[in-house]
């Protein structure tokens, strides 16, 4: 009956908050956070005093949620996404554990604390970024990606600092080399989870489907998310590790979107309940007597770890405002800081009054998130958007018969000569600054994104006799000529590639007419330098002919297997050997070789 009531308090409470929040603007996790601290111990003391129990039962709902996640993400995905997760998330966790240690380490902390207190705070809450992106549709966005990037590389750093704990602490309790034990524990349950999931699972989960009824199909569901949770924590570590693996095992399968439809509710309920434990969780008390302390911990943290993420962002590539949104994502503490403080303190690598001011930290900074995110909401976003690009120009009047998309250096080049030859043209460039720039010596260029099916229609590409390709950047390049290719098909493209890659691409889309723009320059420096060297004219025309053809001969073979990179890299290898055994038993150019002068001994 007491855990009854305790659930009907928590159902009441979450109805009643969480509407009005969310009619607020303020975000639903908020209102779970603020339901908690309502009811918990420090707030009405409705909930009674199971705190703890409340709190393990809810991280079931992060762990669900992680396998709802692995399901979005095939094995090929996850594959793809191992820069960002090892770059941008080892990275992350690597500056900011050792800028927040260094702090700890300043504070009067023993280094193995610090070094313990800098990891741990170095990670962000996986339960409330995923939720917060989600419930404003940004996981697609460029930061919503790389935020799930830099969470999963925690996740998977939690592994080795469990491991090493046993090696920090005063060596109670534990057996020598136990943290190796420990972490040759961890690779072998993961092994295990990935073995089972493609031998034994997805039988099971077929024979299910067939004799059982659905409730029997999402028993076993729920079943397979928790036995690989379990999994995980028998040895100490993420039980989200173990379900996000789990999911992502079972990504490219038949039953992918039947367990999505079946786990969906549980999760949703479970993370409600999540962040209300957080939020009664929270030790008021340690507050009242060191406000000073808590809240400094935690306003520096945020601080501290928003200014790193936006720092290693912008390092990174990241344009400015996903930079900053990705920064207001990550800013907080996260859940995994409590296991990891609470098994320090247990070893005593932290002592009990350090681990419960950390944690109150971390508590009040997941608190403070969801305030940040309106921030970002209600005063960034709107900033950014004031300082955006102007609208697109409007292209009126007859078309010409060239367009150039790009006017960075190429594009200018080709529009001079066209010019200076009588041939109109219409030039569109995308950065609204080199519009600007360029301009102001008086040339006519539109700014405009050229892979807009509008704008080309505006510039009269159905009338055009040739549309000149210049563009920079790789991917609205080969953007820009699937659209003109598709809607398009009969006018002609003159392409600009900036690599291999980049031409492989175009090729698939048709195109001919393409040529690499540092190709014929090196060719010229090359032939100079041959010149000066003192090989005689002849000579080195053959020498270029040669290589220039040969090139050409390895691009088409290299062209054929792209898509096997194995394939390619043999490629290669072969075809670099095979010009180097051309110049060698060419007899004209060895010849040569052998009057030019030698280095002096």
């Amino acid at each position: 009956m007491h855990s009854l009531q305790q659930v009907t308090v928590y159902l009441l409470t979450a109805v009643l908050v969480v509407p009005l929040f969310k009619r607020l603007k303020l975000g639903a996790v908020l209102g779970y956070l603020a339901a908690g601290i309502a009811i918990g111990p420090f707030g009405l003391s409705l909930a009674g005093d199971g705190v703890e129990e409340t709190l393990e039962l809810a991280e079931f709902g992060v762990v669900l949620l992680l396998f709802l996640v692995g399901l979005e993400l095939e094995p090929r995905r996850l594959w793809v996404l191992r820069r960002p997760v090892f770059g941008m998330g080892g990275a992350q966790v690597g500056v900011c554990g050792m800028v927040l240690g260094g702090l700890a380490l300043a504070a009067g902390l023993p280094w193995q604390a610090a070094l313990i207190a800098g990891a741990g705070l170095a990670m962000s809450s996986t339960a409330l970024v995923l939720a917060s992106l989600s419930e404003r549709g940004q996981l697609a966005a460029r930061h919503g990606r790389e935020a799930f990037a830099i969470l999963l590389f925690q996740d998977l750093a939690v592994i080795p600092l469990l491991a090493l704990l046993p090696l920090l602490g005063d060596g109670s309790g534990r057996a020598e080399g136990s943290g190796w034990v420990a972490a040759a524990k961890g690779l072998a349950v993961i092994i295990a989870v990935v073995a089972g999931s493609r031998i034994v699972v997805r039988p099971v989960l077929k024979a299910v489907a067939q004799n059982g009824g659905r409730e029997v199909f999402t028993a076993a569901a729920l079943f397979l998310v928790a036995g690989a949770a379990l999994a995980m924590n028998w040895i100490g570590l993420s039980m989200s590790l173990g379900a996000f693996l789990a999911g992502v095992l079972l990504a490219d399968s038949e039953f992918r979107h039947e367990l999505e439809a079946d786990i969906e509710p549980f999760k949703g309920l479970l993370m409600g309940l999540f962040f209300i434990a957080i939020g009664m969780s929270a030790n008021l008390s340690l507050l009242a007597h060191r406000p000073l302390a808590v809240v400094g911990t935690a306003v520096v943290l945020i601080a501290v770890k928003w200014v790193l993420m936006y720092g290693l962002s912008r390092t990174a590539g990241t344009e400015n405002a996903s930079a900053l949104r990705l920064a207001s994502a990550l800013a907080q503490g996260g859940e995994f800081a409590f296991v990891l403080f609470s098994t320090a303190a247990g070893m005593a690598v932290l002592d009990e009054q350090t681990s419960q001011l950390l944690n109150l930290a971390v508590t009040l900074s997941m608190l403070l998130a969801p305030l940040l995110f309106l921030l970002q909401d209600r005063v960034i976003d709107p900033w950014l958007e004031r300082r955006e690009a102007p609208e697109f120009d409007l292209i009126d009047g007859p078309g010409n018969p060239v367009i150039i998309a790009g006017f960075g250096r190429m594009g200018q080049i080709v529009s001079r000569l066209l010019r200076v030859s009588g041939i109109p043209f219409t030039a569109l460039e995308v950065n609204y600054q080199q519009v600007d720039f360029v301009r102001r010596f008086g040339a006519k260029v539109y700014y405009g994104d050229a892979s807009r099916l509008e704008l080309l229609e505006a510039a009269r590409a159905g009338e055009a006799k040739l549309f000149v390709l210049a563009i920079d950047d790789v991917e609205a390049s080969v953007r820009t000529a699937e659209v003109v290719r598709r809607h398009f098909p009969n006018l002609p493209i003159i392409a600009r590639a900036r690599n291999r890659t980049h031409y492989f691409h175009l090729r698939d889309l048709g195109i001919q007419n393409i040529f690499r723009e540092t190709f014929p320059t090196s060719i010229e420096i090359a032939r100079l330098a041959l010149l000066r060297l003192g090989m005689s004219p002849a000579v080195t025309e053959r020498a270029v002919g040669l290589f220039k053809s040969h090139d050409e001969q390895q691009l088409e073979a290299q062209y054929a297997v792209h898509h096997d990179e194995k394939a390619l890299i043999q490629t290669t290898t072969q075809t670099a050997a095979q010009l180097q055994e051309l110049l060698e038993t060419d007899e004209i150019i060895q010849g040569a070789q052998s009057n030019l002068p030698t280095e002096k001994a």
